[in-house]
């Protein structure tokens, strides 16, 4: 059974990663947010810490360990089910990613998404890749890059190829929106072995950032999470070791798309958690602000009887909690190698919405304070929108969810 608390391994993580939010994120984050594309050199200090926790066991990094087999085995085994005879429950790595991300995004997003081999890549070969691909790749900063010009969300209806040409794939494709794509080391491209067999043919490759095929066409110009590079690329005959596509490379007709799709199942909790720092940054520092002007909530008192800002905080801070415990279980699920696609779609979907509402609330709360420069919240408005659509958006989510209560299948469910 999962336990609410945080688990006593984690908490150095946790103030760690809540001191980089308010001592590093929160001074430079106006800064980077002004000077798009300009990578935040304050940062490499902080991955030598974070490399630093991930040798003392307490390791931010994002995925279940995969073993050979197929069967998780979960990274970083925390606290038990308390001396309770049942099966021993684990608070690994995916637990111990969203509760540090929840803490460094209360300072800065795109700050976060550009700490150097944190990217969402690394979770995708948590996923799925073999063990000695997981070491290979262990140190690297990896990318993802899925989504193309034509597919939108359809994950599914990817174009990119990959033709096997004796001990190398050959990718020719387009991709775009890589969150730092630019700066990281390595780039996971989703490719199909074959169009004519639809998702069962997608596989994902590990491309080295120098390699000649994979071109940079453009970085995007974005309206939130501006410290953070997104970058466009095309392959063109790009040429990759045959041991670089990770997991399987032979094509399942049952279920092949599934090692793909599990990538979402990591990452998705992960982004969710974004939301849910994002979420508390904004709650917090309105309440802050309102306390100033003299309005202060009162959780014991009936919403009707309180001031309209003093009720919409109450009811903010309920979905804010409602998100948290989503994310929460998504995580530990994955940690437990229990299935949780529909939990991490909920999460997702629940965490991204709320934290646009907030964000977005925050700013009418406290007027021209909150619209104007002077504090992050417009800020913070602008950068919870992206944590409503990438890795899937809500509508994408709530499909899968529905897919997923109603027992039905993409092709009978669209």
């Amino acid at each position: 059974m999962i336990d609410l608390e945080v688990p006593k391994k984690f908490v150095p993580l946790l103030k760690q990663a809540s001191g980089l939010a308010d001592e590093v994120f929160r001074p430079i984050s106006r800064k980077y947010d002004l000077a798009e594309h300009e990578y935040p050199r304050e940062l490499d200090l902080m991955s030598a810490v974070i490399d630093g926790l991930s040798d003392s066991g307490a390791s931010q990094g994002a995925g279940a360990r995969t073993t050979s087999g197929g069967s998780k085995e979960p990274a970083g085994v925390g606290a038990g089910s308390r001396g309770a005879k049942t099966k021993e429950t684990v608070n690994g790595s995916n637990l111990s990613s969203v509760l540090s991300i929840m803490q460094t995004c209360r300072g800065d997003v795109g700050l976060t998404l550009s700490l150097p081999r944190q990217g969402l890549g690394n979770a995708a070969i948590a996923a799925v890749a073999n063990d000695e691909q997981k070491e290979r790749y262990g140190s690297k900063w990896a990318a993802m890059a899925i989504t193309e010009p034509d597919t939108g969300s359809d994950s599914g209806a990817i174009r990119t190829t990959a033709t096997k040409d004796g001990d190398e794939y050959v990718l020719n494709g387009e991709k775009i929106f890589v969150t730092s794509g630019e700066r990281a080391e390595l780039v996971v491209v989703w490719a199909t072995l074959d169009r004519a067999l639809g998702k069962k043919a997608i596989k994902s490759f590990v491309v080295r950032r120098d390699n000649p095929g994979l071109k940079l066409v453009r970085l995007e110009h974005k309206l939130g999470i501006r410290a953070s590079d997104t970058a466009a690329f095309s392959l063109d005959n790009c040429r990759v070791p045959a041991e670089d596509l990770l997991g399987d490379p032979e094509i399942r007709t049952e279920g092949g798309f599934g090692g793909a799709m599990q990538t979402f199942d990591n990452t998705r909790p992960l982004v969710a958690a974004m939301a849910v720092g994002l979420t508390r940054a904004s709650l917090d520092l309105t309440t802050e602000l309102l306390a100033k002007a003299g309005l202060t909530a009162d959780a014991d008192a009936p919403l009707h009887t309180q001031p309209y800002a003093a009720a919409r905080l109450l009811q903010m801070e309920a979905d804010y909690e409602a998100a948290y415990l989503l994310t929460m279980r998504a995580a530990w699920m994955a940690d437990n190698g229990k299935p949780n696609s529909m939990q991490a779609s909920m999460a997702k979907a629940k965490a991204g919405r709320t934290c646009v509402d907030v964000a977005l609330t925050c700013v009418q709360l406290c007027g021209a304070t909150g619209y104007a420069e002077t504090e992050l919240l417009e800020k913070w408005a602008r950068d919870s929108k992206i944590l409503d659509i990438f890795e899937g958006t809500q509508q994408i989510q709530l499909l899968v969810v529905a897919r997923r209560l109603l027992e039905l299948s993409s092709s009978e469910l669209k």
